[in-house]
């Protein structure tokens, strides 16, 4: 009898490194090889493919895939019927929501999403863009952009654009104006609902989405461990900032206990000398890999 297998769907492009340290992080070492798109993985109940995030979302309603890594965006884009697994905000690209958003050139008298009326709109985000103006009854022509789309609205090629961005410093930087937000998106976790009611799938797809969110969640976090003196205890633990609480453990055979907590690591450098003032003594800082909570666990 053949052994499961999870087919998963790897963004391929700018999220793909993220994606494969995420994935590191939470326990699964994914290797590309330059010569095909079928990277290696340490798991032998799972398979990987590098699908680029625009086409991720037909793979996984089709079934070629069981789960993959995409955008809300290009989930609408393609009006895929997916299940949205998990919520995945990358912070080593960006803690924020990217967002599609309506822009024109700073003199141009499209002041408002109605003023485009009868204009012509370049985008990558065809479908939905379409699909957008549609439901608000604003006749618009909409043209696919390939790419550099900022430069087609500059040459006047078109009336405006949509397209994506996080700060709004590179639209700004064409000479365009941001006149209207779209859509906010974000990187999902999606499966195949086919693959949600095979029990071992479903089995395997909550432990990928409990280990990503986990891997996420320790992103900016540090475990600190300190000896502290019973009378400073109690000082000292006004200082900690906590998840639910610091674990403290009186030590064998002395008047110490053991301290230790998790806190983002940007309060250590300013916390670790306080904590030293107050009569701690042998501080550990460490890395954390994963934090995982109940609220973590999905479907």
């Amino acid at each position: 009898m053949k052994e499961m297998v999870l087919k998963i769907g790897i963004p391929k492009g700018s999220l793909e490194n993220a994606t494969i340290e995420l994935f590191q992080k939470a326990g699964w070492k994914i290797t590309v090889s330059s010569r095909n798109y079928f990277p290696a993985i340490n798991d032998d109940e799972l398979s990987c493919a590098l699908v680029r995030a625009q086409e991720m979302a037909r793979y996984v309603e089709s079934g070629v895939l069981d789960i993959g890594l995409t955008g809300l965006d290009w989930i609408l884009e393609n009006n895929a019927d997916v299940e949205i697994v998990a919520d995945l905000v990358y912070s080593k690209i960006s803690t924020r929501k990217a967002r599609w958003v309506l822009a024109v050139p700073e003199n141009s008298d499209i002041k408002t999403i109605e003023d485009c009326a009868g204009k012509t709109i370049a985008t990558e985000l065809v479908n939905f863009t379409r699909k957008y103006f549609e439901e608000r009854n604003i006749p618009v022509h909409i043209d696919f952009s390939w790419g550099a789309t900022e430069a087609k609205v500059v040459e006047g090629l078109v009336d405006a654009i949509v397209e994506v961005t996080e700060t709004g410093s590179t639209i700004k930087a064409h000479g365009l104006k941001i006149i209207h937000t779209l859509l906010e998106t974000n990187t999902k976790l999606i499966a195949n609902k086919n693959s949600l009611k095979h029990p071992w799938k479903l089995s395997k797809i909550r432990q990928i989405a409990l280990m990503l969110r986990g891997a996420l969640n320790s992103d900016n976090l540090v475990g600190l461990k300190m000896n502290v003196p019973e009378e400073n205890l109690e000082a000292i633990v006004k200082l900690l900032p906590a998840l639910t609480s610091p674990t403290v453990a009186k030590l064998y055979n002395a008047s110490w206990f053991s301290v230790e907590t998790v806190i983002p690591e940007s309060v250590a450098r300013d916390l670790i000398p306080r904590l030293i003032e107050r009569g701690a003594d042998g501080i550990i800082e460490y890395p954390l890999n994963k934090v995982v909570g109940k609220s973590d666990v999905m479907l």
